[in-house]
């Protein structure tokens, strides 16, 4: 390969490349030969093989400009805006991991329209919130809301926002409950790659225990932090495995491990996980507030659905509850307006989250409640479902919630889900 066309070069030394990548190169998009390469070989990803989408590595290298713009990230410079313009290109799903390893490649936020955006906010509040205690309910609400500080700036709906707890990179679901520390000796650099800081927790033991109660522990952990990513608005990322209990043994940095630390063993894999798991996304599908496009507005309107946030007591939160580091639990009640076709009351969402060490009391809001989802025992019932009706709880106006645990109820009564609409 031609390295003075296909690479970003040191100005100062033209013979070395820049290395934004971590990879010892980086392809340099700006030239129309090397720009070419790219789009044939997407477009033929996708009219020959029949692929509808691409998520782009360390996706700031690829719109970075020239050295005459200080090799800044350019939104609208050659690829981005070649594959805007693509015919078949711009119809697939495009996501970007929104950063790379030069000076100014971090870009949550400042893709275009029709991106997707890997939010490793979402990811870092979530753990922090659920396993390590820190964050003020503030982040964590915002992060649970789409992030609309990153996204609604750019008039970018709430779908841009990629969540996700876990990916290839990093810990497993199951890991991050189980390991304080990385373990990748394996790699051969004495365990000195991968992340350190990871916000794990490893509940007393690390790694494998025949403990009955950390094993109990870190089974709620991980459905409670399945259920804030299923429930949380934005489009969900679930790293495969994950939802079967797959582990890699506490390592963090397994690209090279193409053996049984990284495969699947579907012989271990955790029923009661998978599951839950199921339940759950059928939950999310049954109920349009938590699949909407349009950000939670303070009061409900027809096309935007409303979020109204509630200390654990039920009073309305207020300035200062948002700043408290210690504030745990807390509720939002999710409502869609009630249109002239509804002859019902209009849908409307409770979501309990305790996510400190310890019970927690709950005043809930007026109505008869029917609890949908408990990630304390992994209980799921679909409304619509008539057996799951008939084990659907209906919660009292006093509830208490165990530690590092969500439920999600209905308002029994309110307007049945419609096919298609995601607004209402």
């Amino acid at each position: 390969i031609d390295n003075a066309l296909y690479y970003h070069r040191n100005p100062q030394e033209p013979e070395r490349t820049l290395d934004w990548t971590g990879c010892g190169n980086s392809v340099n998009l700006n030239e129309p030969l090397v720009l070419r390469v790219a789009l044939d070989s997407l477009r033929r990803w996708v009219s020959e093989f029949g692929v509808d989408g691409f998520r782009f590595d360390l996706a700031s290298t690829l719109a970075r400009g020239t050295a005459r713009v200080q090799y800044d990230f350019q939104p609208d410079g050659a690829f981005l805006s070649a594959v805007a313009q693509d015919p078949l290109l711009c119809n697939c799903l495009l996501v970007a991991e929104p950063w790379d390893l030069g000076l100014g490649g971090y870009r949550l936020g400042g893709f275009p329209t029709g991106w997707l955006e890997w939010n490793d906010r979402f990811r870092d509040t979530q753990r922090g919130f659920w396993l390590q205690h820190q964050n003020a309910p503030g982040e964590f609400a915002t992060r649970l809301a789409g992030s609309s500080d990153v996204f609604n700036p750019a008039l970018r709906g709430a779908h841009s926002s990629v969540n996700f707890i876990t990916a290839h990179d990093g810990f497993t679901l199951r890991d991050l409950v189980s390991y304080a520390h990385r373990h990748n000796q394996a790699n051969g650099e004495d365990n000195r790659d991968g992340h350190g800081h990871n916000l794990s927790i490893n509940n007393g033991v690390e790694g494998p225990t025949q403990s009955a109660d950390i094993l109990a522990a870190r089974a709620r952990q991980s459905r409670a932090l399945l259920a804030v990513l299923l429930l949380a608005l934005g489009t969900p990322m679930l790293l495969a495995g994950d939802e079967l209990g797959h582990t890699q043994r506490g390592n963090n940095n397994a690209y090279c491990q193409d053996n049984p630390i990284s495969w699947i063993d579907w012989a271990q894999a955790d029923a009661s996980l998978r599951d839950f798991v199921r339940g759950a996304l059928a939950l999310r599908r049954s109920l349009p507030l938590l699949q909407s496009h349009a950000w939670w507005a303070p009061v409900a309107t027809a096309s935007q659905p409303g979020a109204v946030w509630y200390r654990a007591d039920g009073h309305p939160m207020e300035q200062a509850d948002w700043t408290l580091d210690d504030h745990g639990a807390l509720m939002v009640l999710l409502c869609a307006a009630k249109t002239p076709l509804q002859d019902v009351a209009p849908q409307q969402v409770l979501i309990l989250i305790n996510a400190e060490g310890q019970e927690a009391a709950f005043t809930l809001r007026p109505g008869a409640w029917l609890l949908r989802l408990s990630t304390d025992n992994g209980f799921v019932a679909l409304p619509g479902d008539n057996e799951a009706q008939d084990k659907a709880q209906r919660l009292q106006s006093q509830q208490t919630l165990p530690p590092t645990s969500l439920w999600i109820a209905t308002l029994e009564g309110a307007a049945p889900h419609t096919p298609g609409d995601l607004s209402a």
